[in-house]
């Protein structure tokens, strides 16, 4: 069995982060807050102000986000130890987004977004993200959502490295029941999932 295969098996719990589960996401994300300080700041924040609160403020603005109770996403767990993370709310939770010229509204109509997603060293490239992708839809659906959206890379020679993965990869998107609706960048799809079609 391939380890692809041997990962699909393994049961994987999904769970909103909430204020109690602040010490799992802090076990996962580590010191560096996931990648380079971010702790999942990087869409709410214009750049500069990004750049000045890189790491400790970042963690501190991101643990306010939780303590108000708006659950801004999942958790994946195996075995009680958090492996997953997958950013999502409302789009206007991410102003970064609207002033990007690649990931710009497609039209009016009212979407979730997906803005990141973070996989532990040792369960990557093993169907993780796919799953958390599925489990982040239901999540979204049973909040009132219509539509989910995300913003995946889908690099020219079909792997990137890690870190710039952040936001998923477009295999993941698909296979997690994503379509593509935009692309203003060669690498950049914008995908969406609308929930008003699945039963």
């Amino acid at each position: 069995m391939s380890p692809r295969a041997a990962a699909a098996r393994v049961k994987l719990e999904f769970r909103p982060l909430t204020p109690d589960r602040w010490s799992d996401l802090k076990r996962l994300f580590g010191s560096q807050g996931a990648c380079g300080g971010c702790w999942c700041m990087w869409w709410r924040l214009s750049h500069s102000a990004f750049e000045k609160r890189k790491g400790e403020r970042n963690r501190r603005a991101f643990k306010r986000i939780v303590d108000s109770g708006a659950q801004p996403g999942l958790l994946a767990y195996i075995d009680d130890a958090p492996v997953a993370w997958c950013a999502i709310q409302p789009r206007d939770a991410f102003p970064r987004l609207e002033g990007s010229r690649t990931l710009k509204r497609v039209d009016d109509e009212p979407v979730w977004s997906v803005a990141c997603l973070f996989v532990a060293k040792g369960h990557r490239r093993t169907g993780v993200s796919s799953r958390l992708l599925e489990a982040a839809v239901k999540h979204a659906r049973r909040q009132g959502a219509k539509i989910v959206e995300g913003y995946p890379v889908e690099p020219k020679k079909g792997r990137t490295a890690d870190a710039f993965a952040w936001t998923g990869t477009a295999s993941a998107f698909r296979k997690a029941g994503f379509t593509e609706v935009a692309r203003r960048s060669e690498t950049r799809p914008i995908m969406r999932c609308e929930l008003r079609r699945l039963r």
